[in-house]
């Protein structure tokens, strides 16, 4: 009965909208059986881990790679092409885009649930700071995913449909806090063998210091970024959030099962004059390069092992986001030598020395001549190539300043929006929902 109760509880969690915090359920267990012990603490963080990987993560990853073009629709559903459009042509009512928005806030509600419970219930300290860096990892995750897509993110979920929205920089900001808190506590406490037992399957302080790398890339701390990527221990094991028969992995399905939506873009949905270059071994890697016409792109078939099988494992991180990640940052820091270092570095590494088994082996040296534009236009490529499907598409694309789209449709810009509008259900119910930027 108590495996019911708590299998009841997660299921009402992870229904949860970021304006309600509240449905009732008679049926559900008690906060006295999940979020006043230890053990439903653990079982909600397996919870919030699981709702990211069977949830959110699909929506985190195919909705910006249509508006990036990295993936092109197979279908004529008219979300898939009103996302292709872009502009003024994708309202707040699409469908594609309030089921990323909402999905993300059920998951970032759920991980504030638990990070809000913690310090009320005894427990070892290792168990305590392993919760502590799960709830601040999972929320930091989904408050990149809202930053990366919308202007302005509604920073802290809440039960009465009045969650404020701040600058998505503050937001970022405060994800990196909150992730430098959870590691300082992993380091005065490591995690326990408890905390193991349930939850052993993401390499916390090497993912808590990837995504700091990451957003502070992303608001600019430039030094920050540098010695977080520095941080990351490139050579540990992968880990993946895995999936079955029942919870089918969230880019195989759409990809390659019924109706099939969507098609990986040829060359990544690269323009041409950034286009792979030859003997690039990451295109074979990802892609089969036979070209089919999509509906208004022409598309390849997706071969890499992370997204070709209904229980395929998706990477948790790419540890070679981490030289990218430094690339960018000594590029902005305007130390072309150390740029170009750390990008030389992702090109001329081999598959057989990638612990995920992606390599470019290109085997040259690649120099921008001191030219900044070219410099950061390799850079972009790269981390298109390097890290494709990874819902970073359209974020990168902007802040490397790659061109801004039209405002009428046109298939040729490189990506359909700038940001996207706010879902006409969150503009419903929370009046702090801000206006929809112009595209």
């Amino acid at each position: 009965m108590k495996i019911i109760k708590l299998f009841l509880f997660l299921t009402v969690l992870t229904s949860l909208a970021s304006c309600n915090l509240d449905i009732p359920n008679p049926n559900a267990a008690t906060e006295a059986d999940v979020l006043t012990t230890k053990d439903g603490l653990l079982a909600l963080a397996k919870g919030v881990e699981q709702s990211y990987a069977t949830s959110t993560l699909g929506a985190a990853i195919l909705t910006p790679a249509v508006s990036g073009r990295e993936v092109a629709a197979t279908t004529t559903f008219s979300s898939l092409e009103e996302l292709e459009d872009g502009g003024a042509q994708l309202a707040g009512e699409n469908e594609r885009v309030s089921r990323l928005f909402a999905r993300t806030m059920r998951t970032k509600g759920m991980a504030e649930t638990l990070q809000d419970n913690i310090d009320n219930v005894s427990m070892l300290p290792g168990t305590k700071s392993g919760l502590k860096a799960m709830a601040a990892l999972y929320r930091g995750m989904c408050i990149g995913i809202l930053a990366y897509n919308w202007e302005q993110v509604p920073v802290k979920n809440s039960k009465n449909n009045d969650a404020k929205f701040v600058d998505r920089m503050a937001a970022l900001r405060e994800a990196i806090s909150g992730m430098e808190s959870a590691l300082d506590g992993l380091s005065a406490n490591p995690v326990s063998s408890e905390f193991n037992k349930s939850l052993d399957d993401i390499d916390l302080e090497n993912t808590l210091r990837m995504y700091i790398a990451r957003f502070a890339l992303i608001v600019g701390d430039n030094d920050k970024a540098i010695a977080m990527a520095d941080a990351v221990d490139m050579s540990a094991a992968p880990r993946f959030f895995f999936f079955d028969s029942k919870n089918v992995n969230p880019v195989y399905s759409p990809m390659f099962e019924g109706t099939v939506q969507y098609g990986p873009r040829k060359d990544f949905g690269l323009p041409a004059s950034l286009a792979p270059d030859a003997g690039d071994q990451r295109v074979a890697f990802y892609l089969a390069g036979v070209t089919k016409a999509g509906n208004h792109f022409d598309v390849d078939s997706l071969v890499a092992p992370f997204f070709t099988a209904a229980s395929a494992g998706i990477p948790i991180i790419y540890p070679s986001e981490a030289n990218l990640i430094k690339a960018e940052a000594y590029a902005n820091k305007n130390d072309f030598t150390n740029a170009e270092k750390f990008l030389n570095l992702v090109r001329n590494k081999d598959a057989a020395s990638d612990v995920l088994g992606i390599g470019a082996g290109l085997g040259d040296t690649f120099s921008a001549g001191g030219d900044k534009p070219t410099l950061m236009n390799e850079i972009y490529k790269n981390r298109r190539i390097e890290l494709y499907l990874t819902g970073m598409g359209m974020e990168d694309s902007r802040r490397l300043g790659r061109p801004t789209p039209p405002d009428a449709v046109d298939y040729t810009s490189e990506r359909s929006r700038n940001f996207y509008p706010y879902p006409a259900d969150e503009r419903l119910n929370n009046s702090n929902t801000p206006a929809d930027p112009s595209i």
